[in-house]
């Protein structure tokens, strides 16, 4: 348990941070493809006896590169581009997985295996990390103004084709992050869950960023406990508690919470 705390903290606090630019740039969509995306290259490393955040990120950035080119070479529009790329490598990952003899259970790189991490599982979750979260705080400066408004981001001399890479880049890192904690198919709602539940909640950038970190960690360690006593999925828990987070921020939230809403329409009615 005391592992598994450890990989899922990291893992969701590295998630929860750039879960908030995604959000506010409108790349949910992105995120999906490449945690599915890199199914294929974790199989391959498996069957090559490297670790497999090796090929997760290699096919990770490769899935980025092949949607902007088949968006750049075609008329496709880039949800369908994105839909195309990722539903493709999924697939060969599946392939590639039936056809792996193996005495290991790979379905946990589907479902996360949070509570049979190595050593050697450990230190890559937390090397990767860190890299993804100092280069996430670096430039946050720079990545806020690139989400809000490129126009004025190219008008004064940044060059967002750089922190648009530089993101995609980290996006494919810290899917590499998580997978160790939550398994493929669960890494996009850590990816955005957090940001949205924290947008319902506050119109400051900063204290989004702060909030989406303390709910996600928040959800992540009664999460990981929910599952130890009911038996259950830890990377399923630690999803289920982190959508009741954003069940609580819709119905409650001071941003348009439907409850919230509903009570200042009846005190409107009434004192009309």
């Amino acid at each position: 348990m005391a592992r598994a705390l450890l990989v899922t903290v990291v893992a969701a606090l590295t998630c929860a941070i750039l879960s908030v630019w995604l959000v506010q740039i409108g790349w949910a969509l992105m995120g999906d493809a490449v945690s599915h995306a890199v199914l294929p290259g974790v199989a391959i490393s498996y069957i090559l006896g490297w670790p497999f955040a090796v090929g997760a990120f290699i096919f990770g950035a490769g899935a980025v590169a092949l949607i902007g080119g088949v968006r750049a070479t075609t008329r496709i529009k880039s949800d369908a581009a994105i839909g195309v790329v990722f539903t493709a490598l999924f697939a060969l990952g599946l392939v590639i997985i039936s056809k792996t003899p193996s005495q290991t259970d790979l379905g946990h790189i589907l479902f996360g295996n949070v509570l049979g991490v190595s050593d050697a599982d450990i230190w890559q979750v937390l090397g990767s990390g860190a890299i993804a979260v100092s280069l996430l705080l670096l430039k946050r400066r720079d990545l806020t103004l690139y989400a809000f408004d490129r126009a004025h981001a190219d008008a004064i001399g940044i060059n967002t084709r750089w922190l648009s890479m530089l993101l995609l880049g980290l996006l494919a890192l810290t899917v590499v992050v998580a997978l160790q904690a939550v398994g493929i198919l669960l890494v996009v709602a850590m990816l955005i869950t957090p940001g949205v539940t924290a947008y319902l909640l506050t119109k400051r950038f900063d204290r989004m960023l702060w909030l989406s970190m303390a709910i996600t960690v928040v959800c992540a360690v009664a999460g990981l406990y929910l599952s130890y006593y009911l038996d259950a999925s830890a990377g399923g828990a630690v999803v289920l508690t982190q959508s009741a987070a954003f069940l609580l921020a819709y119905l409650f939230g001071p941003r348009g919470g439907v409850v919230v809403n509903w009570i200042r329409s009846r005190r409107e009615v009434v004192a009309a």
